[in-house]
Formats: C-alpha cells, sequence, structure tokens
C-alpha cells in the first residue's frame, strides 16, 4: 500500500461504501424485504466516496468535491458516507495541501454540518452537532500529528542528502589533491630518469667505439636510473590503484640524499657544485620538497643550460627558515641567455608549477627566472617548522 497509495485509497473507499449502504439497507428495508429509494441513494454513495482514490494527488478538488457531495446527501437523508469522507478530508488536506488551506476547508466544512444540522429534528440537533464538530476536530488534529511527522521526516532527508553532498564533495576535492600531488611525483620522477637516461645514452652511441668503458658506465648509469624510476612509479601507481601488497616500497628521498643526486647528475654530463649546511632534523614534507625542488632544478638546467654547463647549489638553514638556491651558468655564455634560459617560462611548465606548489603548501616561496649574468636562478624558501 506505501509503494501503491491509490490501491489503499481504494480499499478505504470500498469500506466507505459498504459500511453505508449496509447501515442504509438496514435501516430502510420494509418487512416485506423492499427498499425504497436505493436506485438513488447507491449511485449518491458510490460518487461521494469515489474522490477518496485521489485524496493524496489532488486533495484540495478531492476535498471541495466531497463538501458539495456532502450537501446532496444530506439532503437524501443521514448517512455514514458524509460523515467519514468528511472527516477524511480535513486530514487530507491539512497533511499534503497544508495547514492554512486545512483551516480554510474545516471552517467551511463546519459552517456546512451546521446549516444541515438546522433541516433535522430538534431532539437530534444538539447530539449531531457534538459528535460533527468532535470528529472534524480529531480530522484536524490527527492532520496536524502526521504533517508535522512528514515535514520532519523532509526535513531529515533534505540534511542528510545535505551531507551526503558535502561529503561527496569533500571526497572528490581530497582525491584531486591527492592526484595532483601524485601527477607533481610522477613529473619529478620521469622528467629526471628520462634527462639522465637520454644524456647518457648519448654519450654512450659516441664513446661505444672509441671508448667502451665510458659507454659501459653509461649504460650501467641508464639501467640503474631505469630501476629506480620504475620502482618509484611502481609506488605512485600502487597508491592510485589503492592496492596493498607485501612487496618493499621505495623510500621517499630526502635532504640527506642531495649529495648523491648532485653525484648522478654529474654522471650524467651536467656540473654541480653542492654547499649543504647542517640541516638536522626537518619535518618529511619539508624535507621532500627541497629534494624535488633541487632535483627539477637540476633536469632542467641539465636539458636547457647545454653542454658544459655548470650548476651551483646552495642549501642553508636558519633557525627558522631553509633557503635553497640553484644557478646555472647557462654553459658559461652570457648571450646563452636568450638562447637556453629564456626558452624557459617563467610562470609555465609543470616543473615550475610542481616547485612553486610544493613551497606554496608549506607555506613557502619560490621565484625563478633568468639571472642578470646569463643561465637560470631558482630561489626557494621554506619554514623550518609547520604550524599544526
Amino acid at each position: 500500500m506505501r509503494a501503491h497509495p491509490m490501491v489503499g485509497d481504494s480499499m478505504i473507499a470500498l469500506l466507505v461504501l459498504l459500511i453505508d449502504l449496509s447501515a442504509f439497507f438496514v435501516v430502510q428495508a420494509q418487512p416485506d424485504g423492499t427498499v425504497h429509494g436505493w436506485q438513488v441513494t447507491v449511485p449518491v454513495d458510490i460518487a461521494m466516496v469515489a474522490p477518496l482514490v485521489l485524496r493524496r494527488k489532488f486533495p484540495l478538488p478531492f476535498a471541495y468535491a466531497v463538501l458539495v457531495l456532502g450537501v446532496v446527501h444530506s439532503a437524501l437523508g443521514p448517512g455514514l458516507a458524509a460523515a467519514l469522507t468528511s472527516g477524511i478530508a480535513v486530514y487530507s488536506v491539512v497533511v499534503y495541501a497544508g495547514r492554512k488551506q486545512g483551516a480554510v476547508y474545516l471552517a467551511l466544512t463546519l459552517a456546512t454540518s451546521v446549516a444541515q444540522l438546522f433541516f433535522q429534528p430538534r431532539d437530534e440537533w444538539l447530539v449531531n452537532l457534538i459528535v460533527s464538530v468532535l470528529v472534524l476536530l480529531l480530522c484536524w488534529v490527527l492532520g496536524e500529528f502526521v504533517g508535522a511527522r512528514r515535514a520532519y521526516q523532509g526535513e531529515v532527508e533534505a540534511r542528510l542528502h545535505l551531507l551526503e553532498t558535502e561529503r561527496d564533495q569533500a571526497t572528490r576535492i581530497a582525491v584531486a589533491e591527492e592526484r595532483g600531488r601524485i601527477a607533481r611525483e610522477l613529473h619529478d620522477v620521469v622528467a629526471h630518469a628520462v634527462s639522465v637516461i637520454v644524456v647518457h645514452a648519448d654519450g654512450a652511441s659516441y664513446a661505444i667505439r672509441s671508448k667502451p668503458e665510458l659507454a659501459e658506465h653509461a649504460i650501467r648509469t641508464i639501467s640503474e636510473t631505469g630501476r629506480d624510476a620504475l620502482g618509484e612509479l611502481r609506488r605512485l601507481l600502487d597508491v592510485l590503484r589503492g592496492e596493498d601488497d607485501d612487496e618493499p616500497r621505495v623510500p621517499q628521498p630526502t635532504t640527506a640524499d642531495l649529495t648523491e643526486l648532485a653525484e648522478s647528475m654529474r654522471t650524467a654530463g651536467l656540473g654541480v657544485d653542492i654547499e649543504l649546511d647542517e640541516l638536522g632534523e626537518l619535518p618529511a614534507g619539508v624535507s621532500l620538497g627541497i629534494y624535488r625542488i633541487v632535483q627539477e632544478s637540476l633536469t632542467n638546467a641539465l636539458k636547457h643550460a647545454g653542454q658544459g654547463a655548470r650548476t651551483k647549489v646552495r642549501v642553508r638553514r636558519n633557525p627558522d627558515v631553509v633557503t635553497v638556491d640553484v644557478n646555472d651558468d647557462g654553459a658559461g655564455k652570457a648571450h646563452q641567455l636568450t638562447t637556453a634560459s629564456a626558452q624557459r617560462p617563467l610562470s609555465g611548465g609543470n616543473g615550475l608549477i610542481g616547485m612553486r606548489e610544493r613551497a606554496h603548501v608549506y607555506g613557502g616561496t619560490l621565484h625563478a627566472g633568468p639571472s642578470p649574468g646569463g643561465g637560470w636562478h631558482v630561489s626557494a624558501r621554506l619554514p623550518v617548522r609547520l604550524d599544526p
């Protein structure tokens, strides 16, 4: 009946019809078994209860149809159908149309009932008036209760829907942020590894005949770099897939790995001078951010600064801030500013965007651009302590 309310209302209408017709035939039956007036009463009773089927979908048309038909039904004589359907109509208007419409309809129904009682015998007038008023008021109170409960349920459902929507939005935002972070990680890993591999592959192709030992060393470096890159890629892709396995994961690099990073870049053909203060204990995210900023800067220098370029890396720490400076000389020629450094955009590119986001996420700053004497300069400042 909840899934198909019209079926339930049809059963109510049929029950009211049977009750009213049974009372009519019992009262009007003659000693010889004949019943007078049933040809009119039965169609009027059917018309009286028929609108009950549509009381939920069209509460106001149903109610005013009952009000009009109730006057006709009462003109034929007292009956239960008019009283029952009037009470159901008051209840339905309050629940499905609202309190204001219900109050107007209740007033009209009471006025109509009082008017009809004047045509009834005096000895029955007061009793019928009291019964009619009590029945209608009871239906009003029941409608108020059910209507308030429906309104409360509607508000609860709306709040639940809003909470689910906010939760879904928060989840999507968190997923987008995590994917952005992983995308930056992938860019750093792939860009660095591919740059090193390409440089060593070029060197190996030139030295394979004249200096086989150098070619062998370059190929070994390519193999090691490829394995390291695959290990990090596998770790990041496992995070994207959300898979748990027992395989050991490659640990995230930290500032302690900067010397090893500089050595690998020297092997790739980029001259790197590195100066490191005693950095001490740093938050894991800040330490990783410093490493990635230096890695990206050296990778860009390897790709853009040209053969024979030299890069100087300085990482200094004071009590509150770690400062990172990476300068390349653009192959040591000032005119390279227009041919190499200037080709690197000031604000575009995933590498520069990723470095800036890494600095900003920890409350730091990053500036990158061409140096006055040629080459490229990257300067970053990251806090030593993160605010809770």
